[in-house]
C-alpha cells in the first residue's frame, strides 16, 4: 500500500498563508498622524521648490533666504484677502463688496507651516537647531510683519491666546481630592 506511505504535499489555498510565514511576519507601521502627514508633505513641496530654482538646490545648499522666497512663492496660492493701504476696504473686517487686493496665505498658516518644517529639516538631518535655517531670527521677524500686515489689512486685531497658568495650589487641590476620594471609598467599603 503506498498510499498510506507517499504522501503528496498540498498547496494552501490563495486566501491562507502557510503556517511556515505566520512565524515571520513584519509588524504592519502604524498610519501616520495628521501632524505627520502634513509635516511628511511640507516637507517634500520645499524640497521640490528647491529643485525647481535656478540652479537647482540640493538640501545642504538652502538659508534662511531661500525659505523667506519659498513663503512669497506661497502667496500665489493663498486665500486670505489683504488689503493694501489704498484700498476703500482696507482695515474693515467684513467688506461690502469685491476689491483686486490680492489673496496671500493666512499668517496662521505660515506659522503652523514653519513650525512643521523646523521639525522635519532636524528629522532630515539638518543639524542642530541653531543652525536651522526655519528657526532664523530673520523668519520670525517676517511672520511678525506678516501678522502685524493682515490684522490691520483686515481690522481684525490678533490677540495671543492666554494659557492659564498652574498654580501649587491647583496641585495640591487635585491631590487632595484624590486622596479624599480615595479615604471616602475606603470608608464606605468597610
Amino acid at each position: 500500500m503506498m498510499s498510506s506511505e507517499h504522501h503528496t504535499p498540498t498547496k494552501d489555498p490563495p486566501d491562507h498563508q502557510s503556517s511556515s510565514s505566520n512565524h515571520h511576519k513584519q509588524p504592519q507601521p502604524q498610519p501616520l498622524s495628521r501632524y505627520e502627514s502634513q509635516k511628511r508633505r511640507d516637507w517634500n513641496t520645499f524640497i521640490q521648490y528647491l529643485k525647481s530654482q535656478n540652479p537647482p538646490l540640493m538640501m545642504s545648499q538652502f538659508d534662511y533666504t531661500h525659505v523667506l522666497s519659498f513663503l512669497r512663492y506661497l502667496d500665489q496660492f493663498g486665500k486670505t484677502k489683504v488689503h493694501h493701504q489704498a484700498c476703500v476696504f482696507f482695515g474693515q473686517p467684513d467688506p461690502p463688496g469685491p476689491c483686486t487686493c490680492p489673496l496671500k496665505q493666512a499668517w496662521g498658516s505660515l506659522d503652523a507651516l514653519i513650525g512643521r518644517l523646523r521639525a522635519a529639516y532636524e528629522e532630515h538631518g539638518g543639524g542642530s537647531p541653531d543652525t536651522n535655517p526655519f528657526a532664523n531670527g530673520s523668519i520670525r521677524v517676517h511672520l511678525r510683519e506678516v501678522r502685524e500686515s493682515q490684522a490691520k489689512a483686515r481690522g481684525i486685531p490678533y490677540r495671543k491666546k492666554k494659557r492659564r497658568k498652574k498654580t501649587i495650589n491647583d496641585v495640591v487641590v487635585v491631590k487632595k481630592d484624590v486622596a479624599n476620594s480615595s479615604s471616602t471609598h475606603n470608608q464606605s467599603s468597610t
